[in-house]
């Protein structure tokens, strides 16, 4: 069994995918359920203080509705 299978630790808010590839490729798959993602083209080893407040300014700027829907505004 691998050891994300075993991972006890809060859920993460935020994932932050670098280098351009949009996938999880299986990396905590089950934790991220309710995560958000952020992918950026940024490589790893170029990213910085500035990549790192943009993608926490997209996290900001999320509804987070953790598997809810958002209110259709009709009043039930």
């Amino acid at each position: 069994m691998g050891c994300s299978a075993k991972w006890t630790g809060p859920k993460p808010d935020l994932f932050i995918r670098t280098g351009g590839d949009q996938r999880l490729s299986n990396f905590l798959l089950w934790h991220l359920a309710y995560t958000e993602l952020y992918f950026t083209d940024t490589l790893w080893p170029d990213f910085g203080a500035d990549d790192f407040h943009a993608a926490l300014e997209a996290f900001a700027e999320r509804e987070r509705r953790f598997g809810g829907v958002p209110d259709a505004g009709t009043g039930a």
